[in-house]
């Protein structure tokens, strides 16, 4: 699946009335130094990056790049050192002028605005930049150093000071407004640059590797505030990092990059389960899919279902022809009642229980059911407890497929394959969680 567009917000077709994305890349070049154009005419016929810098000089930042960014989502660019994720990122407010191609934000090409009307532009639409150093000043106290955006605009002070503290409030820094930079720790000190960019309350927020100085503690902690704050104010979020597991964490879609082009662009679960090429499988080997995949990627179809007017023998007669030994029971609408082994039919029919035209609900075990969207660590937590099939419903409650053990265990044990060699992306010696999780299934097989 083509993923450079997102799937909600589908980039506009003339004679249409689709919606445009809030941020649209078309045939983005950057290239550094003179005679940019006989660099980038040598890179439409093939040439490599280092191709171009070794013939003619130039550094090539960004090559021939398209993506639709959503509103609302956040969009992760990642890629090792000297990709062009942050140079992209740069792109995107016109921090960096574009060499050829167009940026469209909220249907404005900003690569046609002039510098009065870009500044204008940047603080309607754009929250400024978190970057990976604080950027704050020193002289300053926390309140003001999240007003300066503000003041910069132009608003007063009594304004600008009550949109401040209501961001630093968001941001988890209230009691500390009078308080000074060398008076914080160093995520305290990131909390004050992400506050300064909420308090603009513009549309999108550029961060540029913004939690890659803390401590791992102190950068989970942030990702955890900024997943927090994003769930409540849905900003249009562009977030460039190198760290593969910190992009799977926090990006709706993911777009690689390598030697200046993007190589794909997809959810993190597209990344995981198809890469696009030879780099992209290598940037993504070894990773826990327990933390990516969901129960909707490794669901399997409903062979037979049984509904309570279908009676216990024809329940069974179904196990029996699809060679189950239980079976989901659901009602008119498809929602699931609970599950019927033929263990407890059998015993049923043998007793003299039940009436042969109804299944009762005594009969039923209670069915474990989880959403399309639960994480699989989650899953396998749920399959560790018992032997039955674990129902996956949709938002509305109704029946979409069913996960056994069996597909948790292919899952894990692609991770492990992955994980046996050494990639381009992570360290050859990082702990795998599949085999814990292979013995935690193993413990309760049936």
């Amino acid at each position: 699946m083509d993923s450079s567009h997102p799937p909600d917000v589908p980039s506009p077709r003339e004679g249409t009335d689709e919606p445009a994305a809030k941020i649209a890349v078309r045939g983005l070049y950057k290239v550094f130094g003179p005679d940019p154009g006989r660099a980038i005419a040598a890179l439409e016929e093939g040439a490599t990056k280092a191709e171009v810098q070794a013939r003619f000089g130039n550094a090539v930042g960004v090559a021939d790049v398209d993506i639709d960014i959503a509103a609302g989502e956040t969009f992760v660019l990642m890629g090792l050192s000297g990709s062009g994720k942050s140079t992209l990122l740069r792109l995107l407010n016109r921090l960096h002028e574009p060499t050829r191609g167009s940026v469209v934000v909220d249907g404005t090409d900003i690569t046609r605005l002039s510098r009065r009307e870009l500044l204008q532009f940047r603080r309607e639409r754009f929250s400024g930049m978190v970057f990976q150093q604080f950027a704050i000043l020193p002289h300053r106290t926390v309140l003001d150093n999240v007003a300066y955006g503000l003041e910069v605009q132009g608003v007063p002070l009594a304004r600008r000071r009550e949109r401040a503290a209501r961001a630093i409030e968001l941001v988890g820094l209230g009691g500390w407004e009078g308080s000074y930079p060398h008076e914080l720790s160093g995520g305290m000190q990131q909390r004050v640059g992400l506050a300064r960019a909420l308090a603009v309350d513009a549309d999108v927020l550029l961060m540029d590797e913004a939690f890659s100085a803390l401590d791992p503690l102190i950068r989970r902690e942030m990702q955890d505030e900024l997943i927090d704050l994003q769930a409540r104010m849905r900003k249009t979020i562009v977030f460039v990092t190198h760290d593969l597991d910190e992009a799977l964490r926090l990006g709706d879609r993911i777009a690689i990059m390598k030697d200046a082009r993007v190589v794909q662009v997809g959810t993190p679960e597209e990344v995981i389960t198809a890469p696009a090429d030879d780099y992209v499988a290598a940037f993504v080997e070894g990773v826990d899919r327990s933390g990516v995949l969901t129960a909707g990627a490794i669901m399997q179809p409903v062979r037979e279902v049984a509904r309570l007017r279908d009676g216990p023998q024809t329940a069974l007669n179904r196990m029996r022809r699809s060679g189950l030994s239980g079976i989901l029971v659901v009602d008119g609408e498809r929602r699931v009642l609970g599950y019927l082994t033929s263990e407890r039919i059998v015993a049923a029919l043998r007793e003299g229980e039940v009436t042969p035209d109804r299944i009762h609900r005594e009969l039923m075990e209670p069915a474990a059911t989880v959403a399309t969207d639960t994480p699989l660590a989650d899953v396998i937590t749920i399959a560790s407890e018992g032997s039955a099939p674990i129902a996956v419903v949709d938002a509305t409650g109704r029946l979409r497929g069913v996960v056994v053990k069996g597909a948790i265990l292919a899952a894990l044990a692609r991770t492990q394959r992955n994980g046996a060699g050494e990639g381009a992306g992570g360290a050859p010696d990082a702990p795998s969680h599949a085999g814990a999780s292979h013995a935690a299934l193993g413990a309760h097989r049936a």
